[in-house]
């Protein structure tokens, strides 16, 4: 069974960090890219960051550039986002997910995780 499992979501307070781990299992990252995305309450879902399967190349969406940084383990089998600076903006439910190739656009997602949600308030 393919499956991705997110962990280390929580309460934190404006301007804290908190680091996600999104673990595969069933398949092997190396040749997926896995994207972290954002749903707000009331708002759709967003794509924040990304890193590509092969050479894992990264990207972010603008609202996070500077703040939270992506990265991977193939060995552990395993993509974090580290996120600083928090704001209470970036409150919402986080998900992972892996699509083959380089690529994370909504439209090519295969996997989802099931979402852990993350509030950043005082």
């Amino acid at each position: 069974q393919l499956r991705l499992v997110e962990s280390g979501g929580g309460l934190v307070q404006p301007g804290g960090s908190l680091r996600l781990s999104c673990a595969a299992s069933g398949f092997n990252l190396d040749y997926y890219a896995v994207g972290w995305f954002r749903q707000a309450p009331g708002k759709e879902r967003e794509g924040i960051s990304c890193i590509g399967g092969d050479y894992g190349a990264t990207s972010y969406t603008d609202s996070v550039k500077g703040r939270f940084t992506i990265s991977r383990d193939l060995a552990q089998n395993t993509v974090y986002l580290q996120m600083n600076s928090l704001e209470p903006e970036d409150s919402g439910v986080y998900y992972c997910a892996a699509a083959g190739g380089y690529y994370c656009s909504e439209h090519l997602i295969e996997i989802w995780g099931q979402g852990i949600p993350v509030t950043v308030s005082s």
